[in-house]
C-alpha cells in the first residue's frame, strides 16, 4: 500500500513539475494568445536554461535558492539581462501555477532585487543631418538583395523597432488609408500600434509588392519565404556599406528620428513619443481613430519623409 502511494505521489509530482507546467503555460498563455514566434522561441529558451536545476522538481516544493542558482550562473558569465528575463519568465510560470491551484506562492518574485541590474546599452545612432544624408545616399548605392535594399530604404522613414519591421506582413497594411496596423503580439509593450505611411513609403511598398507580394512577409527570409528575414540582415548590410557598429544600427534609426524630430521644434514631444510607440497606447479608440496626436503624426510622417529626401539630395 505504501509503495502504491509512493508511485502515485511520484506520478503526481512528475505531472506537476516545473517543466510540465511551464510547457503548459507556453502553450495556453503565450501560443494560445497568439504571441509572436520570437516570443515563443525565447520562452522555450528560458525554460531550457532553468530545466537542469528545477525542471523535474514538483513546482510546489521549489525554494527561491533553487531558482537563484541558475540565475547566478548566468550572471557569472556576464549575462545579466538574460538572468533578469529568465527570473521574470519563472515568475510568470509560478503565477500560472498559483492561478491553476498547483502552487501556493511565487518564489521567483522574492529574487527580483537579488540580481545585478544590467547596464543600459545605447544603440549606435547618427544624430547629425549631414551624416544622415550620407547614410541615405549609401543605402541608395547598396548592391545586395533588392528586398534588403527596400528594408534599408523604408526603415529610416517609419522608425519602428527592427523586429517590428522584419515581421511586417502584407495583411497589416491598409494601403487605401495609408496605415500600417501592427498587432499587439508584435509590439514590445504588447499593445497595438498604428503607423501612418507617407507617400514615399507607399511608393516603396508598391515596389516591394512586385517582389514579395505573394508571400506572407514583406521581407521574407532568403531560406524560406514563410519566415521573415534574419534579425542580422539590416545591420550586416550597414557593415557591408562600411558603417561600423559604433556608427549606426537598425535600432539606432529610432534615436535618429527622435532626436532630429525633437530638434526641429515643429512637433509636440508627445506626438513623437507616440510615433515611437512609447507611453500609453493610442490604438484602443477604434479602427481609424488613433487617439490624440494622430492627425499630427500623419503630417509629421510626411514632413519627415520630405526631410529625408532633402538630406539625401544634398551634395556631400
Amino acid at each position: 500500500m505504501a509503495r502504491k502511494r509512493e508511485k502515485l505521489q511520484a506520478k503526481l509530482n512528475a505531472d506537476n513539475s516545473f517543466a510540465v507546467i511551464a510547457e503548459e503555460f507556453i502553450a495556453t498563455k503565450l501560443e494560445g494568445e497568439g504571441k509572436s514566434d520570437a516570443t515563443l522561441i525565447k520562452a522555450r529558451w528560458f525554460l531550457d536554461l532553468l530545466r537542469p536545476a528545477i525542471g523535474r522538481r514538483p513546482i510546489v516544493d521549489i525554494e527561491p535558492s533553487e531558482i537563484l542558482a541558475p540565475l547566478k550562473q548566468l550572471e557569472r558569465k556576464g549575462h545579466h539581462e538574460t538572468a533578469r528575463r529568465v527570473r521574470a519568465f519563472a515568475s510568470r510560470v509560478f503565477r500560472f501555477a498559483v492561478a491553476t491551484d498547483r502552487a501556493k506562492a511565487d518564489p521567483a518574485a522574492l529574487l527580483k532585487g537579488g540580481l545585478i541590474s544590467p547596464k543600459v546599452k545605447h544603440h549606435a545612432a547618427i544624430l547629425e543631418p549631414e551624416k544622415l544624408g550620407a547614410l541615405l545616399r549609401a543605402i541608395d548605392g547598396f548592391n545586395g538583395s533588392p528586398v534588403t535594399l527596400l528594408a534599408l530604404r523604408i526603415a529610416p522613414h517609419v522608425f519602428v523597432r527592427p523586429g517590428e519591421l522584419r515581421h511586417a506582413e502584407w495583411v497589416e497594411f491598409d494601403i487605401e488609408n495609408a496605415i500600417w496596423q501592427i498587432p499587439a503580439g508584435k509590439m514590445k509593450a504588447r499593445r497595438p500600434h498604428s503607423v501612418p505611411l507617407s507617400s514615399q513609403v507607399l511608393g516603396m511598398i508598391d515596389e516591394l509588392r512586385d517582389l514579395t507580394g505573394s508571400w506572407p512577409y514583406l521581407f521574407p527570409s532568403m531560406q524560406t519565404r514563410l519566415k521573415p528575414m534574419s534579425e542580422n540582415t539590416v545591420n550586416a548590410a550597414f557593415r557591408r556599406m562600411g558603417f561600423g557598429n559604433d556608427e549606426v544600427t537598425g535600432h539606432g534609426l529610432r534615436s535618429t528620428a527622435s532626436t532630429l524630430l525633437n530638434q526641429s521644434g515643429r512637433w509636440h514631444p508627445d506626438a513623437i513619443e507616440r510615433a515611437l510607440a512609447h507611453g500609453d497606447s493610442d490604438a484602443t479608440r477604434g479602427a481609424y481613430h488613433r487617439g490624440q496626436y494622430w492627425d499630427e503624426r500623419v503630417k509629421m510622417a510626411k514632413w519627415w519623409s520630405d526631410y529625408l529626401d532633402q538630406l539625401r539630395a544634398q551634395k556631400p
